[in-house]
């Protein structure tokens, strides 16, 4: 194998120069491909022949247009410029591609260039792009390729030709993933002209999967609308299978107008009887913006916070069933007032959850968001993202923020606002009565009821 300087230290050819080639395909398949990523596998490529054959490598794939884009350079990038002089002649092919060899002089110096195909075997049938990925082009100043030589950067290219195919493919499959998420995380159905509605859906890392997250809006009888943010276990295609049949379940169950906790009581059970259905947390909260009032259920999800006006935010104590899915049931709502100025905020467990802190601590910075003074509801949605970093989480994120519209009073009456009785008033099933005050909840007519 040649040094950087261009003089070989290996032999030309013959039986003797076996081994040194054997070693170099070796390296090769080691150092080339440790990633699915197309412009890492030819900056590897451009790597290892510059190290152990060349003094100057580019690395050329070909476009959607039908030109080329250089992707990768390593070495003396200024002998690749007097390459482009040299007399071309073929030396070998490679299934039908050329595999040439020029020599010319620069500056006194004589620079050999190797000119090797990037082969695609999934287009060689195709008319387009006459199946290649590219081209390779090594050089060297004053010792020309060996016959050993020349097939090492034939076996690299066409390993790095391997794992471009893999790149390749695996970016279509990340298209069609990233379609099918965009079409199961879609946005949520349309709600009550009287509540208006914004929601994120943040997938984490670059390289993001359909995942379990989601969030739905249902239209309910008399003007209500259920708010829906839940979040199955795992990731990948099974996880967002069993996603979207929780969601078609929950709309079919919310359509007979239970009460958030007998809602997840249907679903859990409807769950558990599928013994291959994941896990899944889902929170509900019923919000009924005539009344001013919202009823809150929680299958083992984090709590929603709500912002009030003066941007100021309170985590509301919900009563915390056991995941869907486990048959356990036992779950319990809340019912608390909610003005026309506070914005509800659900969440899945991606926007606060950080590794190695305690959940406590991040719900707290959750809190300690502070919205713009009078900011509409997608405002909110974007101080929270944006002051708690969502689009860095560890986690896929899921969002979904809803405020009631104020209306104009139709009487005297309704201007001192509404009443503590009706705020709880009649529903489909008897509430138990309030419970004292809970820790950061407001006293007084704000004051939460639990039903069972």
């Amino acid at each position: 194998m040649p040094q950087r300087d261009g003089k070989s230290t290996g032999p030309l050819g013959g039986h003797e120069g076996l081994p040194a080639r054997v070693r170099a395909m070796e390296d090769a398949a080691e150092q080339i491909g440790t990633t699915l990523d197309a412009v890492t596998t030819c900056e590897e490529l451009a790597g290892f022949l510059l190290r152990n054959v060349c003094d100057a490598v580019a690395v050329d794939l070909l476009a959607e247009d039908g030109g080329s884009l250089r992707v990768a350079t390593a070495g003396a990038v200024g002998l690749l410029t007097a390459g482009t002089a040299a007399t071309s002649s073929v030396r070998a092919t490679d299934r039908g591609h050329g595999l040439s060899a020029r020599a010319t002089v620069a500056d006194g110096v004589p620079v050999h260039v190797l000119t090797v195909p990037v082969p695609d075997r999934d287009r060689e049938d195709a008319d387009r792009g006459h199946g290649l990925h590219g081209v390779l082009t090594a050089v060297r100043a004053r010792t020309e390729f060996s016959d050993h030589e020349a097939a090492t950067v034939r076996f690299s290219a066409r390993l790095a030709a391997v794992h471009l195919g893999h790149a390749r493919r695996l970016a279509a499959t990340e298209d069609t993933v990233s379609h099918l998420q965009r079409a199961l995380v879609a946005e949520p159905g349309r709600p009550h002209p009287n509540l208006e509605v914004a929601s994120r859906y943040l997938p984490a890392g670059p390289r993001a999967l359909v995942g379990g997250d989601w969030f739905e809006t249902v239209r309910l009888h008399y003007g209500r609308t259920l708010l829906v943010v839940g979040d199955v276990m795992g990731h990948g295609l099974d996880a967002a299978v069993d996603m979207n049949a929780y969601r078609s379940t929950l709309r079919d169950v919310a359509s007979t107008d239970l009460a958030p906790h007998r809602v997840l009581r249907q679903l859990d059970a409807l769950a558990a009887g599928d013994a291959a259905r994941r896990p899944a947390t889902c929170l509900l909260v019923r919000v009924d913006p005539a009344r001013g009032v919202a009823m809150f259920a929680s299958a083992g999800h984090l709590p929603p916070a709500v912002f009030g006006a003066d941007g100021s935010a309170t985590l509301v104590d919900v009563p915390v069933g056991p995941p869907l899915g486990t048959g356990v049931g036992g779950y319990e709502a809340v019912t608390r007032a909610i003005g026309p100025q506070e914005t509800l905020l659900l969440f899945t467990d991606g926007l606060v959850e950080r590794r190695g802190e305690d959940i406590d601590v991040s719900l707290a910075r959750l809190a300690g968001v502070r919205p713009p003074v009078g900011a509409g509801v997608d405002a909110v949605v974007d101080a929270v993202v944006e002051g708690l970093d969502a689009s860095h989480a560890e986690d896929d994120v899921a969002v979904l923020a809803a405020r009631a519209r104020a209306r104009p009073p139709a009487d005297p009456q309704a201007a001192a606002g509404p009443d503590p009785q009706a705020a709880a008033g009649p529903d489909l099933e008897t509430a138990a009565g309030p419970d004292p005050a809970m820790p950061g909840m407001p006293a007084g007519p704000g004051l939460p009821t639990v039903e069972r």
